[in-house]
């Protein structure tokens, strides 16, 4: 949140962007995935600046002399954090032993204006780190974690909303909404399923009966299993969905719109027993629904929701999505594989009310979709993957040496009323930049784009696209 992510404001706004998209902002937990953080509201250290705490001498020029050897490509995760552990640690001792009155007194009430949740988060925190990083159902000490421990987490929290909302304000100066993330479900080595157990589907040693998941689809033939616990929707409602509304509350206070992951969730959720490792054995159960949304509008206005309606969609999804107005999705990744002129992922058949993506952080680039004709990665066929590239050609009447910006240019040209881009399309790189892939594990998350990639000629043409299709 330093130096870097203000230039990648000033470049958005010189490329005539207005919505820089981002994925959840919570701590990463396993295979260092967003979608399974160790909090649904806390927020990422390692995304906090060091030059910043520096600037407040809550860190001395000494302290970030050692940097490590840093890849340029990719984030090493285990080096980054134990590097920015040992110093978020020093900055906290030194906020509490050289902070102003008034910075102590903003720090009290960052603290009970987020109590609901960081109280407990910090003392997750702490004893997961007393308890060797394990999670939660194996830790041997469970109680009384060290208050200037928590205190310091407590810190570690209010400097990255202080940040967070210095950049986020500078954004807004500047013309540009965040779009977040929110996944609909958390991870069960969490803070939020450790300090609010009654409201999931766990059984008496803490362990899930149910996970989440989606059955075979588009990237797995035998679905995903995410392994998340489900929740106890009849236990939720019966708090008036508090802790749904307090979560929903945090993340409006970091961003301006929020995409509603797995949106198809809340109104039928796949089931999968607990403990298996695929989602070919589940079912679909009701979600919460209707109800749901009116307590959410009820508490916070009206709702700056997107709903990613994608995979297995019924007419009852879409029915729940339009009765609330949120945007859908279309993946223009997605548009090539049905020759049926009413595939609805066709841009012709968008409508206004749309948000189109060339592909998303589960997708390939768009580079890398169009030169992968392997069969594997996805449940096509080699020549079901020939004529999906056949018809993109046809489509867009191109020989596809650019395929990325026909893409954009495909998107920016669309009747839908927002249009986003992965950065990796529009620096035009292949599948080594892929984010995630779906069903697996490892090296996923990784990708970053070095410095010198984002340039004025880059710029020029971003804006040259928004110009001409009205969206500058």
């Amino acid at each position: 949140m330093g130096k870097s992510a203000y230039q990648f404001a000033d470049f958005l706004c010189e490329s005539g962007q207005r919505i820089w998209q981002v994925l959840p902002l919570g701590p990463a937990g396993y295979g260092d995935s967003p979608y399974q953080s160790y909090s649904s509201m806390a927020g990422n250290p390692l995304l906090i600046s060091l030059d910043m705490l520096l600037d407040q001498e809550y860190l001395t020029p000494a302290d970030l002399e050692d940097v490590p050897p840093f890849p340029a490509s990719y984030v090493d995760f285990g080096a980054v954090i134990l590097y920015k552990k040992r110093l978020l640690k020093k900055a906290a001792r030194n906020f509490f032993a050289r902070a102003s009155e008034a910075r102590l007194a903003e720090f009290g009430s960052f603290c009970f204006e987020m109590k609901s949740w960081l109280d407990n988060f910090a003392a997750f925190a702490v004893l997961k780190e007393a308890n060797g990083g394990i999670s939660w159902t194996k830790w041997k000490k469970r109680s009384n974690p060290d208050p200037r421990h928590c205190r310091d987490q407590k810190f570690i929290q209010f400097e990255f909303f202080r940040q967070w909302e210095a950049l986020k304000k500078y954004c807004g100066d500047h013309g540009i909404k965040i779009l977040g993330d929110m996944p609909i479900f958390v991870s069960h080595d969490s803070a939020d399923v450790w300090g609010n157990p009654e409201l999931f589907d766990l059984d008496e040693h803490g362990q899930a009966k149910t996970i989440a998941g989606v059955p075979p689809d588009y990237f797995s033939k035998t679905g995903q299993c995410w392994g998340n616990p489900l929740y106890r929707w009849e236990i939720i409602a019966q708090t008036g969905y508090s802790w749904w509304i307090e979560r929903a509350r945090v993340a409006l206070t970091l961003v301006d719109l929020v995409r509603l992951d797995h949106f198809r969730g809340f109104e039928k959720y796949y089931e999968i027993p607990g403990g298996s490792t695929t989602a070919v054995r589940g079912r679909w159960v009701e979600g919460p629904g209707d109800r749901f949304f009116s307590a959410l509008e009820k508490a916070l206005g009206k709702l700056p929701f997107i709903a990613e309606d994608l995979g297995y969609i019924t007419p009852e999804v879409h029915a729940l999505r339009d009765r609330w107005g949120f945007p859908g999705m279309r993946i223009l990744q997605f548009a090539f594989g049905d020759d049926s002129p009413s595939h609805p992922f066709k841009p012709y058949n968008f409508v206004r009310k749309t948000v189109v993506y060339t592909g998303t952080h589960d997708n390939d680039t768009t580079v890398g979709w169009f030169n992968n004709t392997k069969a594997g990665e996805v449940v096509l066929s080699k020549e079901q993957i020939r004529l999906e590239r056949e018809n993109a050609l046809k489509y867009l009447n191109t020989d596809g040496k650019e395929i990325h910006w026909d893409f954009i240019r495909l998107a920016a040209s669309s009747v839908a009323d927002t249009a986003i881009f992965p950065l990796q399309d529009a620096l035009g790189l292949g599948s080594e930049a892929r984010m995630n892939r779906p069903a697996t594990t490892e090296n996923n998350w990784r990708w970053r784009f070095e410095e010198g990639q984002l340039n004025s000629g880059l710029a020029h043409k971003l804006r040259k696209i928004s110009k001409i299709y009205g969206r500058c």
